[in-house]
Formats: C-alpha cells, sequence, structure tokens
C-alpha cells in the first residue's frame, strides 16, 4: 500500500502466486514431522523407507541369513531390475523377479494385479518374510513409482494386511 492507494494483482498472478506459497509451504512442512517414529533411510530395521529411482553400481547380494534390513538393498536392486526390464510391472512380475534372485516364494505375498471389478490397480504390493522381519515393496503411478520398507511381522505372521493372492 504506498501512498494510501491498494494495489491489486492480475487474477492470473495471483492464481501463480498462491500455488507457489502453497508449495512452498508443503516442502517446508515435509521435512518437519515432529516425531521420532517416522520412517528413516537406516535408523531401525523395524522402520526404514526409502524411494529408489536407480539401480545402484555395486550389485548387492542376498544374505539368506541376515536380517530384512540387511537384505534391503538386495530386495531393492532386483524390483529396480525387474522396473527397467518391464517398464509397469505387476505383482506376479516382481514376486518372480525375486524368486529367480533367491527370495523363497514360500514367503512371499502379494495383492492382486486387477482390481474386483477387471482394472489395472493404482499400485501393486509385495512382500518377503525374511529372518523375522519383512520387505514391502510397492509399485504404481498413483503413489509415484517404487517404494519400499523395512517393517516388523505382523501378529497374523504375515507382512502384508488385507487382501493378497496365492503365489505361486
Amino acid at each position: 500500500m504506498a501512498g494510501g492507494r491498494v494495489r491489486s494483482v492480475p487474477r492470473g498472478l495471483a492464481g501463480a502466486t498462491s500455488v507457489a506459497v502453497a508449495a512452498a509451504a508443503l516442502i517446508m512442512l515435509t521435512g518437519c514431522t515432529g516425531s521420532d517414529e517416522q520412517p528413516t533411510p537406516t535408523t531401525s530395521p523395524t522402520s526404514s523407507q526409502t524411494t529408489s529411482s536407480a539401480v545402484p553400481t555395486a550389485a548387492p547380494t542376498l544374505a539368506p541369513k541376515g536380517s530384512a534390513q540387511e537384505n534391503k538393498a538386495f530386495f531393492d536392486y532386483v524390483n529396480q531390475r525387474t522396473i527397467n526390464t518391464a517398464k509397469n510391472p505387476t505383482a506376479e512380475q516382481f514376486v518372480a523377479g525375486l524368486a529367480a534372485a533367491g527370495f523363497d516364494k514360500a514367503d512371499m505375498q502379494m495383492t492382486a494385479d486387477r482390481t474386483t471389478v477387471n482394472l489395472t490397480p493404482g499400485s501393486v504390493q509385495f512382500s518377503v518374510l525374511i529372518n523375522h522381519g519383512c520387505l514391502i515393496g510397492q509399485f504404481g503411478q498413483d503413489i509415484g513409482g517404487y517404494h519400499s520398507m523395512v517393517a516388523s511381522v505382523l501378529s497374523t505372521g504375515k507382512c502384508l494386511i488385507g487382501d493378497t493372492v496365492p503365489v505361486h
């Protein structure tokens, strides 16, 4: 307000400014969790979550007697190879890739590749139970690509909650 006059912002610029301010606020708030219980890349074997978009340069290996946390890099590596090969893989393709890499199919779960009305789901989930821990992966356009985490085994002895389909 200069000299008692109120300047108006052109309508198109006001909308763009509002969007920019909202985006900046969201970016600033994203780093502020206020809780030590949020998943982090390396803090705890029961609550680690990361997003990966590239295959590591040195290929990790499966540690059959290792914890879920110790096998997470290999899990991500195998899943990223599946994504690079299939571009839009199904849960079944992730499971096949993990089994071919040495994970035991008997310890895996996956969600359906089709909904009850025969549509492609927005994302698929798959898991491996390994040495009393869970490696959980999720992939789909609706969630922004590939995500994974290490979690505790559920009281059911499984890794995924809800409806899953048989792994063959």
